[in-house]
Order: C-alpha cells, then structure tokens, then sequence
C-alpha cells in the first residue's frame, strides 16, 4: 500500500480527501500546524482518524509562522485587501 502525507486543515475539503485517497488505495498519513488560530488538537484528530487517516501529526507552529511571515510582511509595510496597512 501507498502511503501519502496530506496537509489537514480538519475542513471539509481535507476530510473529503482523507476518504477519496483511502478508496484509491492509500495510506493516508496527516499533518496539521497550530498556527495560533481556533485550533482544537484533539478535535482535529478525532476528525481525521474517524475519517480514515492511519495516523496525525500536529505541530506547533506559531512562533515560526509569526517571525518566518507575520514580522516580515510588517516590516515590508505590507496592505490587507490591498488597503488597510499592516504595520
């Protein structure tokens, strides 16, 4: 059996995936980054198991996405919906 790493955002697109993927024949591992949002781990992984994934890997990821994206897109003087600055 092949196996696959699906990026899992506990979606409906993501959990539809988890379920095509396991009738084409795969094995479906999931990984899922807590990037500071409305994040439930254990909900997320209920979801996915339940859905057929083999396995969930979640990462925390806040500080890495906050000084990788967030400061930087501050520094840059970037603009939200091409109006709003964000710095």
């Amino acid at each position: 059996m092949k196996k696959v790493v699906l990026a899992y955002s506990g979606g409906l697109d993501t959990t539809c995936c988890i379920k095509w993927l396991k009738e084409e024949g795969f094995k479906v591992i999931c990984f899922s980054a807590d990037l500071g949002g409305e994040f439930h781990p254990s909900d997320l992984e209920k979801r996915a198991i339940r859905s057929g994934a083999e396995k969930i890997y979640i990462k925390d990821l806040k500080k890495e996405f906050a000084y990788g994206y967030i400061l930087p897109s501050l520094k840059a003087s970037s603009l939200y919906e091409k109006k709003y600055v964000l710095s």
